[in-house]
C-alpha cells in the first residue's frame, strides 16, 4: 500500500484514557515526567505522524498548565509566563518567532516542549541560533508501534465509536493496514462512516472496500 496524506477530518480530544502506553513510547513518557532534567529546559518529542506525540503534548500541557501553540500559528514576540508546548515545531512559518519564544522561556526559566515529525538535526531552519538551540535541547523519539500497541489502539478506536468488529475483520485490518497509528484512526473513521451510510454492520467486504479506497487515496 502506497503512502498517502490522510485528511484527519475529525478532531481528537486527547483524553488520558485514550492514550495507549507501550514500550515504544516509554522513553517519551519518562522524559515528559521530568522537565527539571531537560537540557536547557527544552525537550523535543519527535516521531512519525500519528505516533502519539501531539496526544502526549496535550497531556503534558494539561498537567503542567502549559500554553499550547501551533507551530504554524506562531507569530511575533511571545513572552511566556509559564510552561509552553509547541506542536508541529518543524512547520513554524516564522522561525525567528520560535527562536524568540525559546529565548524568552529560557530567561523566564520555564520549560518548553516541542513536538515534531523530525529530530532537531533534521529541522531545516536557516537561522543558525535557532538550529543550535534546538540541537542543544534534550530530544526523545517515539519509536514505531509494536503489534500489541496497534491491536490495543484498534480496540480503543472501535470502542470509542461503539463499533463491533468480528475477529476476521479485525485480523484483516491488522494484517493489511500500514503500521502507523495514523492509518488506524483514519481506517476506523472511514469504516464507521461507511457502516452508518449503508445501515449495516462492518463486514469483511466493507473492510476490503475501505482498504482499497485508502490505498487509492479516495
Amino acid at each position: 500500500m502506497k503512502q498517502l496524506s490522510l485528511p484527519f477530518a475529525e478532531a481528537q480530544d486527547f483524553a488520558p484514557e485514550d492514550f495507549c502506553p507501550a514500550p515504544s513510547n516509554l522513553a517519551a513518557r519518562e522524559w515528559l515526567a521530568r522537565p527539571d532534567a531537560w537540557s536547557n529546559g527544552r525537550l523535543v518529542l519527535w516521531g512519525e505522524p500519528g505516533c502519539g506525540k501531539t496526544h502526549l503534548l496535550h497531556l503534558w500541557a494539561k498537567a503542567n498548565a502549559a500554553q499550547i501553540i501551533e507551530g504554524t500559528r506562531l507569530r511575533g514576540l511571545v513572552r511566556p509566563d509559564g510552561p509552553v508546548a509547541v506542536d508541529d515545531a518543524e512547520l513554524a512559518d516564522e522561525p525567528r518567532a520560535l527562536l524568540h519564544l525559546i529565548n524568552a522561556a529560557a530567561e523566564a526559566r520555564v520549560p518548553v516542549l516541542l513536538a515534531s515529525r523530525l529530530p532537531p538535526a533534521r529541522m531545516a531552519y536557516k537561522l543558525a541560533d535557532l538550529t543550535s538551540r534546538l540541537r542543544a535541547a534534550q530530544s526523545v523519539e517515539i519509536l514505531p508501534p509494536e503489534d500489541e500497541l496497534l491491536d490495543l489502539l484498534l480496540g480503543k478506536l472501535c470502542a470509542t465509536r461503539q463499533m463491533q468488529l468480528s475477529v476476521p475483520v479485525r485480523n484483516l485490518l491488522l494484517l493489511h493496514l500500514p503500521r502507523a497509528p495514523a492509518y488506524y484512526r483514519e481506517a476506523v473513521a472511514r469504516l464507521d462512516r461507511a457502516a452508518m451510510d449503508k445501515g449495516a454492520r462492518v463486514t469483511r467486504a466493507l473492510a476490503l472496500e475501505m482498504l482499497a479506497g485508502l490505498a487509492d487515496g479516495d
